[in-house]
């Protein structure tokens, strides 16, 4: 469950530990804080896992908005067709639904058709699936290997 506010740009260890795979983008990501929609802030590095990449930064983060928006997001895959992704995200505050709906990302466009809403949203899908897309072809290189 990752911050809402949180704008993933590069994966930070790229799969390096095995516990990186549960993280709620399925990577550890570095990237931007967009608590302020107009003054991005690159967060420091003590903050970027636990607040940034795991959520729940209410009340823990001094940039984290004072409204009642969502305080985390969580992604997950339905279906992975070959072609396409159908993932399901879900916004929350205080552990209940906030906001929630199915993406479909077209894997050969690199893109979701049509757009998620919101900012953050939409990277942070993006940054879901192309972590699940790098770990599907580590796994096909590494049975292959075999």
């Amino acid at each position: 469950m990752s911050c809402p506010y949180f704008d993933p740009v590069a994966p930070r260890t790229h799969g390096a530990r095995t516990e990186d795979s549960t993280l709620p983008l399925g990577d550890e990501w570095a990237g931007l804080c967009r608590a302020e929609p107009d003054q991005a802030h690159e967060p420091d590095q003590a903050g970027l896992r636990m607040l940034c990449n795991i959520g729940y930064a209410r009340g823990a983060c001094n940039r984290f908005p004072a409204t009642d928006g969502p305080d985390a997001a969580r992604f997950t895959l339905l279906e992975d067709n070959g072609t396409t992704l159908r993932l399901y995200y879900v916004l929350e505050r205080d552990h209940q639904p906030h906001a929630h709906g199915a993406l479909e990302y077209s894997i050969g466009r690199d893109a979701f058709l049509p757009a998620p809403p919101g900012e953050c949203t939409p990277r942070q899908a993006a940054a879901y699936a192309q972590s699940y897309l790098r770990r599907k072809a580590e796994s096909r290189s590494w049975k292959a290997s075999r």
